[in-house]
Parts: structure tokens; sequence; C-alpha cells
């Protein structure tokens, strides 16, 4: 087999498609949206990512309550989250509005504040969110399915919640948790600290 013939049969294998779309395959994806989670939720949880560029997919189903992103294919920076499946309305509302081109995070959040008050656009009582970010996508290592050097970070949604429902401060803090947005729709808890076992 000559050296073109074999290039071209190697241009055929959904790998090199995928390398050439720039779209890592489905299973790297997967194991690095699920990093997040603590350990013994990253088997069941759903996860999307692409199978082309700038098409946000299931990859996986899930069963747990969980749903991943692979969003470091789509960014120049390395970033990962999950979330409770009752966040998932907000959440693809979010997308939805960004993908018409409404991409300011205030002009996202006043729409998405104004369909929760009408009721066409539900917030559990609470759900948790936990993402790994770093600047270099290098942190991230395909070949291990390991992470180093990003940051995490769990938030805990309570919509409306305050100060004075919670007992929070609404101070930031560098470590240890406190409240963000208060009193609005997508109040939440900011935990920052160590993955521990994760």
């Amino acid at each position: 087999m000559n050296r073109l013939l074999a290039l071209s049969l190697l241009s055929l294998t959904p790998l090199a498609a995928h390398a050439q779309a720039g779209v890592p395959p489905a299973a790297e994806q997967i194991a690095a949206a699920v990093l997040p989670l603590p350990a013994d939720m990253r088997a069941g949880a759903r996860v999307l990512g692409y199978r082309s560029a700038g098409k946000l997919e299931m990859l996986r189903n899930g069963n747990n309550g969980m749903t991943c992103l692979a969003l470091y294919v789509s960014r120049s920076d390395f970033h990962v989250a999950c979330y409770h499946d009752g966040l998932e309305p907000f959440m693809a509302r979010g997308r939805e509005l960004r993908a018409q081109g409404i991409t300011l995070l205030e002009q996202v959040d006043s729409a998405r504040f104004a369909e929760i008050a009408s009721g066409r656009l539900k917030m559990p009582a609470h759900g948790v969110l936990y993402s790994l970010t770093a600047r270099d996508k290098a942190v991230w290592n395909p070949a291990a399915a390991t992470v180093t050097g990003a940051t995490p970070l769990t938030v805990m949604y309570m919509p409306f919640a305050t100060s004075k429902t919670t007992g929070l401060s609404e101070v930031p803090v560098a470590s240890g948790p406190w409240l963000m947005s208060p009193g609005t729709a997508k109040a939440h808890i900011m935990m920052v600290g160590s993955m521990g076992g994760r």
C-alpha cells in the first residue's frame, strides 16, 4: 500500500474526521465533562457535547439527575460544568438566547428573569452546579483523562434567597460559602475550595 493510499484511508476514519473538524471524540468529551462531579456520580450523568463544531447535543444519556457539558470544545479556555437536571430549563434558555445573538449576561438574565416572573420558565427550589475552569486547555490530558491546575467551583442555586433567609453573607470570600445575586431568580451560594476527594 503506498503512502498516499494509506493517508486517504486514514482520512476516512471517524477519529480523523473528528480531528479535522477540531471536535474531540465523544468518549474524550464525556471523560472531561464529568470531571467536576464527585467520583461516585460521574458514571450516571447525562453528557452534552459536540459531534460537529458549534452544535451542542447529547453524547450520553444519564440516570442520576445530573447533566454535564463539554464546553471546553467550543472555548479557548478549559471549562466543563455539571448541574442538576432541575436547572436545565434555566440553562437551556440561556444557551438559546446566546444562540440568538444576545451575548451580554445582563441581557440574558433580564430575559430569563422576565420569563420566570411570568411563569413561562420554571426554576427549582434549589439545584447544584459543579465546574472546573482554567485559562489554558493544556491542563487537560485526554490520554489520562485527568486535569491539573483547574479551579473547582460548587454553586447551589436557591432562587430569591437572601442573607436573611439563609444566614449567609453577601460579601465574596476567597474560601468558603457566600451568597451571590441575592433576591434574584438566580440567587446562589458560591462554595469555593479544593476538589477534595473528587
